[in-house]
């Protein structure tokens, strides 16, 4: 049988005394608990009914706030963006940076003074369809950095002097697929030479490493790197508006979930990035402030030895680019909810990690 990995993202990186979670279907799941009694493992079941879980990451009826405490559909996210660039000319300007294989328009929010900014931030959500709480941060960190400029000191300092690039929606026909189709769907929605197979894991597409001995080459896999580096038409718009944005860019920052980590480089070998101490001090220094908050333990480290190597990935890609500043957030949970977290954990979610953001970005101009 083949298993739906949540964490670890495959079964050969599962290794003794790890925690493990996984998805399958009611038929196997007899079975599978037999085989782990079997074999003295323990386990529980955290979702008896995956569908009930789906509906439940909903708050119902009148408890339903407005605003950003609950997720967006495709459609809702880009008039959003659109309403952002049209309300706050002064701060926020729109791009199209490329088209996704079904054809949807790419967006990236610009976020900052225009006038006096000079160095930019890369900010990347939603690479994978599934993990929502990523599209649901970008938002909030743009509402929440201009609702605060001009009244919180810290935030007016960051934008005055950096520009923020924000991608809300990286995989675009993914997200839209999991909002009308499959919850759990990953890659983008992109034929392969396998006719019932379908999509590309962006994060394993970009052209570092790419055909490395983490390689995926299996077009039904969870975790497929493509025909070739850049092949998919997202990671190609990416890549293009970085490198034609380098010269200012100074930080690359993409976030997941979950597992509540902050990596940096490398993920496609065993070695220390050049500059590994600094990021490791910038990165204990956001972890730090983002327990600040609510106590919540995120664990930092270099991608490979922290979770487990990653061929293809976008943060070593912008790294190897000439982006010295490149981090991953893995926000939460660990594994309660996994990739279904509720609406009702997403503003507290929003609150630390935009502590953390900033943490990493003060040191961008200091």
């Amino acid at each position: 049988m083949k298993l739906d990995f949540w964490k670890p993202k495959y079964g050969h990186h599962v290794t003794p005394k790890t925690k493990v979670s996984f998805h399958a279907d009611a038929q196997q799941s007899k079975l599978i608990e037999a085989l782990l009694t079997q074999e003295r493992i323990e386990y529980r079941i955290v979702f008896h009914d995956l569908q009930k879980a789906i509906e439940n990451q909903f708050t119902k009826g009148s408890e339903r706030k407005k605003g950003f405490s609950h997720y967006h559909d495709w459609n809702e996210i880009a008039m959003w963006a659109y309403s952002v660039s049209l309300n706050k000319p002064k701060l926020a300007s729109i791009v199209q940076i490329g088209e996704t294989y079904e054809g949807r328009p790419m967006l990236v929010l610009k976020i900052g003074n225009q006038k006096s900014a000079k160095k930019g931030v890369f900010i990347e959500c939603g690479i994978h369809a599934r993990e929502w709480i990523s599209p649901a941060f970008c938002q909030c960190f743009v509402n929440e950095a201009i609702r605060t400029y001009g009244k919180d000191k810290a935030m007016t300092k960051l934008l005055d002097s950096l520009i923020f690039h924000v991608l809300p929606v990286f995989n675009i026909d993914g997200y839209v697929f999991t909002w009308t189709t499959d919850r759990l769907w990953r890659k983008n929605r992109a034929p392969t030479f396998i006719d019932k197979c379908f999509g590309t894991d962006l994060n394993r597409n970009f052209n570092i490493s790419w055909n490395g001995i983490h390689f995926d080459d299996e077009p039904c896999s969870e975790a497929y790197a493509g025909n070739a580096p850049e092949s998919a038409p997202e990671t190609q718009a990416v890549t293009t508006y970085i490198r034609n944005n380098l010269s200012s860019l100074k930080a690359f920052i993409s976030f997941h979930s979950f597992s509540q980590l902050l990596l940096y480089p490398y993920g496609y070998k065993d070695e220390e990035a050049p500059n590994h101490k600094k990021l490791d001090q910038i990165a204990k220094s956001a972890v730090k402030a983002l327990h600040s908050l609510y106590n919540t333990s995120y664990t930092s480290g270099p991608t490979f030895s922290t979770i487990y190597p990653v061929c293809g990935s976008s943060v070593d890609w912008a790294y190897d680019e000439g982006i010295k500043y490149s981090f991953v957030f893995e926000l939460p949970d660990e594994g309660d909810y996994g990739f279904m977290l509720p609406e009702h954990e997403i503003e507290q979610t929003c609150q630390e990690t935009m502590l953390a953001m900033k943490q990493i970005a003060s040191y961008l101009i200091d």
